[in-house]
């Protein structure tokens, strides 16, 4: 399994920006997708993830301004970032992950693409 994300960026604070992420390979179709993102000097945290069936769960510092959306036939997965704000400058990764109710455990991570809200 591959994921490949693009977008993120250098963008002010009040800004957007935009994520996505393509899976390839051998992927369930029940996988959750979701973003984690690692500041300097942090421990990387979730950021949003997504169920198979459109279930999202978002971190409390983004939700209401933060979307996060998929596609399942085409097996991406993307992160609208609306009203950035400096604190929100990270290194941002996709991920696949096994659903909660699934037999099999997997856990694929792609490269990190930075994100940099400007004050």
């Amino acid at each position: 399994v591959q994921l490949q994300a693009s977008g993120g960026g250098v963008a002010q604070a009040g800004g957007s920006l935009r994520l996505s992420c393509a899976a390839s390979g051998s992927i369930l179709s029940s996988s959750d997708m979701g973003w984690y993102r690692q500041a300097p000097g942090k421990q990387r945290e979730l950021v949003a993830r997504i169920t198979s069936g459109g279930t999202a769960t978002y971190a409390d510092s983004v939700e209401g301004r933060f979307t996060i959306d998929r596609n399942n036939a085409r097996n991406t997965v993307t992160l609208q970032m609306d009203s950035l704000k400096p604190d929100d400058t990270a290194v941002y990764y996709c991920n696949l992950k096994n659903s909660r109710y699934s037999n099999q455990r997997y856990n694929y991570w792609g490269q990190g693409t930075q994100v940099t809200v400007s004050s």
